[in-house]
Order: structure tokens, then sequence, then C-alpha cells
């Protein structure tokens, strides 16, 4: 017997809202789904009119749900915002240029600028030629770091005020899990906002509005909308530690739906003891882009691929930042260590 919406209870039901479990018509959802989004925007004062806001746009269907929902809300609530998007071309063969091709339909869809960086043109890298020498193992490390990094150059070149970027409750909640499994006190407190002020010259202020938006209903908006978009997953990330917190978080999820956003409430509600210490923020002294090190993650993982010891930037090796910054030459025992890379 067909089931009717529990929001308008005129038209036939064509889903069950993982969220809430609420059973709606196509029509009903969307505008549930972007009535979210448009809360979460409200509550949290993400926007101020006038300002000029990049989408980070990978093809994929976060980043093209978010384009598609903020143009929506742009015109329906006259945020008076101006949108474009931009992208970043890791340099995967197979995997980021076709990703690619459905950014520029996204492009001609909305009606946006568009900008694309590219790892190559910023560092003289590609993602292909970095997995050859530093294996699969850590490769997503390099890939995560260049990308933060390249968003930023690319939203500077175009005079933004702020970065939009696709990141989902799911994302969110994967994120607090990792950083508990790693002990990392100083992501966990900073992993669950929802907007980064400006955190110094070459940093452009980021937030979510896709942050309390379930995955599945990301997919069941984009599958009901009708979007163009990627779904191939990169090439490189089946063994991306990420991945074991997603597996975990999917069955927490089949036992209670609610524990998406219970993870990150979690982390929201998380405060720290007086006297623990906390790593100073400052700027690195080369590039001068944000780090808590005399060298930002970015500088010491390019110094490495350029001269051949990839694991340079992998794990804690601060005490030889003094060395690279004055060029002194690394002991044997030193490059030795820093050449053997599992792959």
């Amino acid at each position: 017997m067909p089931v009717s919406c529990s929001s308008c209870v005129e038209k036939r039901a064509m889903l069950k809202r993982p969220k809430t479990g609420h059973s709606l018509c196509k029509e009903c959802f969307f505008m549930a789904f972007e009535e979210e989004v448009h809360q979460t925007i409200v509550n949290a004062s993400l926007f101020k009119s006038g300002e000029t806001v990049a989408i980070a746009a990978s093809g994929g269907k976060d980043s093209t749900v978010l384009a598609h929902v903020m143009k929506v809300l742009n015109e329906r609530y006259n945020y008076g915002l101006e949108l474009m998007l931009i992208s970043v071309d890791e340099g995967i063969t197979g995997y980021r240029d076709d990703s690619l091709e459905t950014v520029k339909r996204n492009q001609q869809q909305y009606e946006l600028p568009l900008k694309i960086v590219s790892y190559e043109e910023l560092y003289g890298w590609t993602m292909d030629a970095i997995v050859k020498q530093v294996g699969r193992k850590n490769n997503c490390t390099f890939c995560g770091v260049f990308r933060r990094q390249a968003l930023d150059r690319g939203a500077l070149m175009l005079k933004v005020d702020k970065i939009c970027t696709g990141h989902n409750a799911d994302d969110v909640a994967e994120t607090v899990l990792m950083n508990v499994l790693r002990g990392d006190i100083a992501r966990l407190r900073r992993c669950t906002t929802i907007s980064t002020a400006s955190e110094g010259e070459g940093v452009v202020p980021r937030c979510k509005p896709l942050k309390y938006a379930y995955e599945k209903e990301i997919v069941l908006y984009a599958y009901f909308k009708k979007l163009d978009y990627f779904s191939t997953e990169c090439i490189y990330s089946p063994n991306a530690y990420r991945g074991h917190a997603r597996t975990f978080l999917k069955d927490l999820e089949s036992i209670r739906p609610s524990s998406i956003v219970d993870i990150i409430h979690s982390g929201e509600n998380l405060s720290v003891r007086e006297g623990v210490k906390m790593p100073v923020q400052g700027t690195c002294s080369r590039c001068g882009y944000i780090s808590s090190q005399a060298l930002c993650k970015s500088c010491v993982l390019l110094e490495g691929l350029n001269r051949g010891l990839p694991k340079l930037g992998i794990g804690k090796h601060h005490r030889l930042h003094g060395k690279i910054l004055s060029q002194q030459p690394l002991t044997e025992k030193e490059e030795r260590k820093l050449k053997s890379v599992e792959s």
C-alpha cells in the first residue's frame, strides 16, 4: 500500500529520510533539505551581503549539491552573494581529468565563474608523480596538505571573501573519530567548527554549509534532482586511514542513525583541561603560510620531494627544519632514514 508524504499528506512518499525517518515526496524532501541548509547558514551567520564566495568544486556529489543549493538559496533568500567555483587539479590521470569535465559542465549549468588551479602549476609536481616517488601508503597526506593550500592560493587570485566547502555531517564525524584515535587534541578541538576566521595573511576564511547534512541525503538530493556529478572514487584513496573511520561510522549509523550527529555534538562540546599545552600558530619562515612550526607542512613535504627524501614530511622531523632553512646538508644516517618508503 502506497505511503503518503508525512509533510504535505497529498502526494505519495518517494523516500524515507535517513536523518529523521520521515516519509516524504520529492518536492517536500527538496524543501526540507534546502531549509535545513538555510537554517545552518543563518544560525551560524556564515555570510554577509555583498561578499564574494568561492565554492570548492571537485565534481563530486557534495560540491555539486553545495553549488546547486547555494545558488538556489542565494536567489530565494536574497543573500546578496557573488558566487563562483574554484577547483583544484591534483594531476591524477583517469580521475581528476574526468571530474574536472563535470565541474566545467556545472559551470555552464549554474552560470558561475570557474577558476582551476593545479599542483603542477603551484608546486611543480602532479599526484601521479608524487605517488611514483612516495608509494601509496602516505600519498593522501601529500594530497590533503597541498590541496588545502592550493584552494587558498586560488581564492586569493580570485580575491574572494570566503571559501565554501562541501564537507557533510559524515565527513565531520569521521574527522572527530580520526582525531580521537590519533590523540590529536589540537585538531579535535577545531575540526567541528562550522567556519574559520581569517588565520593570517594568505589564508581565506572557510565554512561548511552542509555540516549537518547526512551523506545519504546528499546522494538522494543529487539523484532526485538529476544533478550532473562525478561518482568515481579517487584511485589513490582505498588505503586512506579515513576509510577505516568511515566503515566504523557506517556500522554505527546502521544501528543508530543519530550516531553521526551525536559524534559531531560530542566534538562541539569538547573542552580541553586547563594547562594542556596546545600548538602556537605562527607563519612559515619560507612561504608565509600558517604553521605551528618554522616550516609549514607543505614546504616540508615539497622539500622532501625535491630532495628525493619523501619521508621528510611524514612523521615528526621538526628538528630538521633548522637544517632545511639554513640549507645545511643532512647526515648520511638522516638521508637513509628519510629515503625509505613502503609502497
